[in-house]
């Protein structure tokens, strides 16, 4: 029986994880703590922080100090790397990732205030991607896929799972990244990379694969597992034109690039499935993140099943690293059944806040009755409930709900977020409903990583939903893990004859979503939300803001 503490730290969305007895018991990105969204600090360049509240928040909520752990596991493996120099620059940002990650130790002493040597176990970044995946899909035999933009110098891992093994077959050497292609693409269309991926992929829809045939030649399966990523000349394919709109160019340019991540992640999917001649695949990386890509997998590629780590993205090594540990020191892993592992408010400490800032407020004798009634008149309200969700989606915890039979809420909520206006915004579903709205994709689906088609009789009852490719993005909503959530979405189905609502994340532009209740009051009051839901309390934005 091991207690261990996972770490993602120098690398984007830093992050800590506790494992305890083989069970995750709290995880959390550090940008909920610090609000500096994927933990990207403005100075000296674009550094990255390290997760000192996010570590001290997991020790705190298990009742633990440093002197509790058997071992602490970080997502990176210097060794690796070449020494470095000692005089790193901008040009040498790989240097000062391994220089960091060499004196974790002391870093840990720091923030845990001892004088305690702290021993730290490296992972390798890939192995502990995909440790986050079989192992939190319980998985003891799959095949295992893993792509991002880089590890240490690989940019993805193709493995096999037996008898709870992992064997690496194959992994693409840098400078080959898929990850860093999209990445390219996303600075060059003028978005934020290592951050604004997501709206490239929503561009794609708008657009033409017009230049597939170029990258076919450039972006290549290598037959063995891997690929070879040759670098496009962007700005011969398309001049960037600037964000916010939609222009054919930029549309056009992004289906190709999203259209021939697909094909190639298809080959590698085909390739593994042929090689291990399993039936099941759990998939984790940043690329995994690509809910359009991983559809197309479960559509046209050869696994019966497919499971992706709800934190795919390097947030999600902390916890694959804390799971490699633990496995390796005899623990059984027990599967990740839910993502809502961050911190929680007792009504104590959400009655405090009210107190504080002297807000008005109601306690409905039911709250999801109360918030179905909101939205089912047109209403927009944050919710805010339990325990917040680990990685970048709102999975129920921290959302803003609105009515998707309005065709207007997609533009409504896109200027209450201050979002791009081609980008769609996704619905819950209850369980029981989902299979006669949403075709072409697994189900359940509660991570919201698959895209489903939207069955034609429904289009024209939840146009908010429904992206330009008839798609939509759906969470499914199952009694046993979210009672509340799917008390309210019935009593709104009660109400409208529609069994879901609009789910997008609960935040502004640029901000990480919401982790304390007084940030969700601030959005209240900064923008134009009609009410927010936060525990039992129901506060009204006419009533904050007065007569």
């Amino acid at each position: 029986m091991a207690t261990v503490l996972g770490l993602n730290a120098v690398f984007h969305d830093p992050s800590a994880a506790l494992v305890v007895d083989g069970r995750v018991v709290a995880a959390a990105e550090e940008e909920r703590f610090s609000r500096r969204k994927h933990g990207k600090r403005p100075v000296p360049f674009a550094t990255w922080e390290l997760p000192d509240q996010a570590i001290r928040w997991c020790l705190a909520t298990a009742g633990l100090t440093i002197r509790d752990l058997d071992a602490v596991a970080y997502s990176y493996d210097p060794h690796r790397m070449p020494a470095p120099t000692g005089d790193p620059t901008r040009d040498q940002w790989e240097e000062l990732r391994t220089l960091y990650a060499l004196r974790t130790s002391q870093f840990l002493r720091t923030t845990l205030d001892t004088t305690d040597p702290v021993p730290v176990t490296f992972v390798p970044h890939h192995e502990a991607h995909a440790a986050s995946a079989y192992l939190a899909a319980g998985y003891d035999d799959c095949a295992v896929l893993v792509v991002d933009g880089r590890g240490e110098t690989t940019s993805s891992l193709a493995g096999w799972v037996q008898d709870g093994e992992l064997k690496t077959l194959a992994s693409s050497s840098l400078p080959n990244s898929l990850g860093l292609l999209y990445e390219e693409l996303t600075d060059h269309l003028g978005f934020l990379r290592s951050s604004d991926e997501y709206k490239v992929m929503a561009l794609a829809s708008y657009g033409s694969p017009t230049h597939l045939e170029i990258l076919r030649r450039l972006v290549r399966f290598d037959g063995a597992g891997g690929f070879v990523t040759e670098a496009p000349d962007w700005s011969a394919l398309s001049p960037p034109v600037g964000v916010g709109g939609i222009d054919p160019r930029t549309a056009d340019l992004a289906s190709s690039v999203q259209t021939r991540l697909e094909e190639v992640l298809l080959d590698l999917a085909r390739w593994l499935a042929e090689t291990t001649g399993a039936s099941r695949l759990a998939m984790a990386g940043g690329v995994a993140l690509n809910c359009v890509a991983n559809s197309r997998l479960y559509r046209e590629g050869p696994f019966e099943e497919i499971w992706v780590q709800p934190a795919a993205g390097d947030a999600g090594t902390s916890l694959g690293a804390a799971y490699w540990v633990a496995h390796r020191l005899g623990d059984a892993i027990q599967p990740m059944a839910s993502a809502a592992l961050g911190r929680a408010w007792t009504n104590a400490e959400i009655l405090d806040v009210l107190e504080d800032v002297e807000v008005p407020y109601e306690e409905p004798t039911d709250i999801a009755a109360a918030v179905a009634e909101i939205v089912a008149e047109d209403g927009v309200v944050g919710w805010f409930q339990g325990r917040a969700e680990f990685g970048p989606g709102p999975l129920g915890q921290r959302s803003l709900l609105a009515h998707p039979g309005q065709a207007a809420n997609t533009d409504r909520l896109n200027r209450i977020k201050g979002r791009e206006r081609f980008r769609p915004i996704a619905p819950l579903v209850t369980i029981e409903r989902a299979p006669e709205v949403f075709r072409g994709g697994p189900i359940p689906s509660p991570f919201m990583l698959f895209t489903h088609e939207v069955a034609p009789v429904w289009r024209d009852r939840i146009p908010a939903v429904v992206h330009v490719d008839g798609t939509a993005r759906i969470q499914t909503v199952d009694a046993d893990d979210l009672p509340l959530l799917h008390r309210c979405l019935s009593a709104f189905e009660a109400r409208t004859g529609i069994p879901m609502m609009v789910n997008t994340s609960f935040n502004i532009a640029g901000q990480p979503i919401v982790d304390h209740p007084r940030q969700a009051l601030e959005c209240l009051a900064a923008s134009a939300l009609d009410a927010v839901a936060l525990g039992p309390y129901l506060v009204r934005r006419r009533g904050m803001l007065g007569p």
